[in-house]
């Protein structure tokens, strides 16, 4: 019997670019929603509404595909725990491509009236679908390609696609908002970073379809140790897991989505900072957040992955306190630093997670574990904070109400991580 050769393994860097650019492509799409939903969506889609009702309905679709996204993990964790992480990784950047574009392409309110919302939140429900499936497997891409010791490094790219799709998203809102006048950028300009998805789309797909299975997962298909029902196996072996592991994530979500969907519209609505100030302002402090996550997941291989995550959770805890006054005098300086000091605090706690979470799961249903614990720290950090944080100020609560509730959620995570184990010198 003849056996065909191995295949070649991937250089870093064609690892690095297809985990870097799909994930910056997939979060450039969810981010240019958080963006349009903080500046136009209120009034393009829920016209009839206050100030105050129409941002709150905006964030609520805004909220729509967190809630999606655990079940996007269920299904692509399924597949991918069953048929391998590189095609699921294609057919996720396509459910979330595909969705973005048409964002772009609905008429709003005043031309088909309350239908426009209603097909705005199944878009939105689709595009939660796709990332769900996104960030679990290119992680996996990552740390099931890494060598022993250097896991972390490795896993430092897919991290850092949060940070460039952020800069590509918030860079054309910049130059839309700066070369258009409110009303064309209200009309028609907001629509066009949707639209442009489809030709980062393609480039993704390009990148992704040239790179090879992981070693790791091949290795479990020779062995036939494929789990027919991978989510069913997860839940009942690792399921304190999935939940702690959720946990963990929620600092790194409320850090991020307070510091920028939230805080862009009341820096814009109520600080009365102009737009163009507070989304450059943003952007900057997205330039520290990713300095914090090649930092930490770097740190990660030496010192371990739970320790650094302990280290940035107290930090995050303390700098919840202190973000809103900062904001509160609005000097751009100081504005400048509440935002950065977040978004770095971000990085430093996001950045080992790329190994963290996969590192937390067995083989058989490692993209199950790893993208649900994900997907379900999103719930809680991501969709609930903008909700939470508007609801506190229309309710007269203030500001430092605002930040006490950021660092509950910082002690949450510190909480879940300590009650999960060290995994930087485990094998995969």
């Amino acid at each position: 019997m003849t056996t065909s050769p191995p295949t070649a393994a991937p250089s870093r860097s064609r690892i690095a670019a297809a985990s870097l650019i799909g994930t910056a492509i997939e979060f450039y799409d969810f981010y240019i929603y958080g963006t349009a939903a903080a500046l136009v969506l209120n009034t393009a889609f829920f016209p009839k509404m206050d100030s105050v009702a129409g941002t709150l309905a905006s964030f609520s679709t805004f909220a729509v595909a967190f809630i999606s996204r655990p079940l996007g993990s269920a299904v692509f964790g399924h597949w991918g725990d069953r048929v391998g992480r590189k095609s699921m990784l294609v057919v996720s950047l396509l459910v979330m491509g595909l969705s973005t574009v048409l964002i772009g392409l609905l008429p709003g309110y005043a031309a088909i009236g309350v239908i426009a919302p209603v097909l705005l939140v199944l878009l939105r429900f689709t595009q939660g679908i796709g990332l769900g499936g996104e960030w679990g497997g290119a992680a996996l891409l990552a740390t099931e390609h890494a060598p022993p010791g250097k896991r972390g490094l490795y896993a430092m790219f897919p991290q850092l696609g949060p940070s460039a799709g952020f800069i590509v998203a918030n860079g054309l809102f910049l130059i839309l908002g700066a070369t258009l006048s409110d009303g064309e950028f209200e009309s028609w300009g907001w629509r066009l970073p949707f639209v442009a998805s489809l030709l980062l789309v393609v480039v993704g797909l390009y990148v992704r379809l040239k790179i090879s299975e992981t070693p790791v997962f091949q290795a479990a298909m020779d062995q036939r140790r494929i789990a027919k029902v991978p989510f069913a196996g997860l839940m009942r072996h690792q399921w304190r897991r999935v939940l702690l592991g959720a946990g963990a994530m929620t600092v790194a979500y409320t850090l991020f989505y307070t510091a920028t969907t939230y805080c862009l519209a009341y820096g814009t609505d109520t600080l009365r900072i102009p737009r163009t100030t507070m989304l450059a302002l943003t952007m900057v402090g997205v330039v520290f957040m990713a300095a914090g996550t090649v930092v930490s997941a770097l740190v990660s291989d030496r010192v371990g992955r739970r320790r650094t995550l302990i280290w940035g959770t107290v930090a995050a805890v303390v700098w919840g306190l202190v973000m809103f006054p900062l904001m509160e005098t609005r000097s751009i300086f100081l504005v400048g630093l509440a935002l950065a000091g977040a978004l770095a605090l971000m990085g430093l706690v996001f950045g080992p997670m790329g190994a963290y979470l996969p590192e937390l799961f067995r083989t058989e249903y490692r993209y199950s574990g790893a993208s649900v614990a994900y997907s379900l720290g999103g719930v809680l950090g991501g969709a609930v904070p903008p909700l939470v944080a508007t609801g506190m100020q229309a309710g007269g609560l203030g500001v430092m109400a605002i930040g006490a509730y950021v660092s509950a959620m910082a002690l949450l995570s510190l909480l879940c991580l300590l009650a999960l184990p060290e995994t930087g010198d485990r094998t995969l």
